[in-house]
């Protein structure tokens, strides 16, 4: 079994080519952050509908369950690893604005204002209007749509033990409330991406805390490589400007990279088996 590798280093020796991100590509990707003080400013992207080999829960608040592409084939192949293709049932997903706010609205009416500002996302504020989030919750009886029962026995346990895995994580816990302004959701989880997921697993970050944690791997300075084995990816971020941002991207040939903006203030570039990355960490 391979070894789990987070190192600082150089950047790799390699040729860079440099694309020019417009201000608005700021609102674009799996790591934005969204939440209360950075809420969603452009509409979700790829999104698509579950398909019927995937259990879904809910048919009166959703009956179309919706996520975005990327975010779907993993939680397809997440379910398939841990064994809840019969037991886990998608409860919720892409929710549009107007969805949050009948949903907020209704929550209000039936639960009050307490209850509702632990477990409700404000319009506006709420990671289902991303696609990259997902309700999951055992599939028995009935399902609450708010508060789905997702325990930590049988696949509920293997999910939640492999999610990181699969890039995906469980985005608000007991522990971050205070950071996330959220209640603790065993059932929530959203699509950040590998290797970021597990870094935020090991390193006990939120997404609120992991945005700021990845200024530090600064392009061209510091960066960030994880990974299993040999196959590290590399990390680095690239401040925003006031217009196009240039991005140093790759230029050898066969590269593969995601970028990524953040919600807030920069672009996070992620490199997968950069050549030679072994030599400069």
């Amino acid at each position: 079994m391979t070894a789990w590798t987070m190192r600082r280093g150089k950047p790799s020796a390699r040729a860079s080519a440099v694309v020019q991100m417009r201000r608005d590509r700021l609102y674009d990707g799996e790591l934005i952050l969204v939440n209360k003080d950075h809420p969603v400013r452009r509409p979700a992207q790829q999104i698509v509908p579950v398909p019927d080999g995937i259990l879904q829960a809910s048919r009166r608040e959703e009956p179309g369950i919706l996520l975005e592409r990327t975010c779907l084939a993993l939680l397809s192949a997440l379910l398939e690893a841990c064994g809840g293709r019969t037991s886990i049932a998608v409860v919720s997903g892409y929710r549009s604005r107007a969805a949050q706010e009948r949903l907020y609205a209704t929550s209000l009416r039936e639960n009050g204002a307490d209850f509702t500002a632990k477990y409700v996302a404000l319009p506006g504020a709420s990671e289902h209007e991303t696609g990259l989030a997902v309700d999951v919750g055992l599939y028995e009886g009935n399902v609450d749509y708010i508060r789905p029962a997702f325990p930590d026995r049988g696949a509920c346990g293997v999910f939640k033990r492999l999610a990181a895995k699969y890039g995906f994580v469980q985005r608000y816990r007991a522990d971050k409330t205070d950071r996330t302004g959220i209640a603790c959701e065993p059932w929530h989880f959203r699509y950040v991406g590998y290797p970021h997921s597990v870094i935020m697993e090991r390193e006990g970050l939120c997404l609120e805390e992991y945005t700021e944690f990845l200024k530090q791997y600064a392009c061209g300075e510091t960066h960030l490589y994880a990974g299993e084995g040999a196959s590290l990816a590399e990390i680095y971020y690239v401040r925003a400007e006031e217009g196009d941002t240039p991005v140093p991207l790759p230029r050898a040939s066969g590269a593969r990279w995601r970028l990524s903006g953040n919600n807030k203030d920069g672009f996070v570039v992620t490199v997968y088996d950069p050549e030679g990355c072994d030599r400069h960490v």
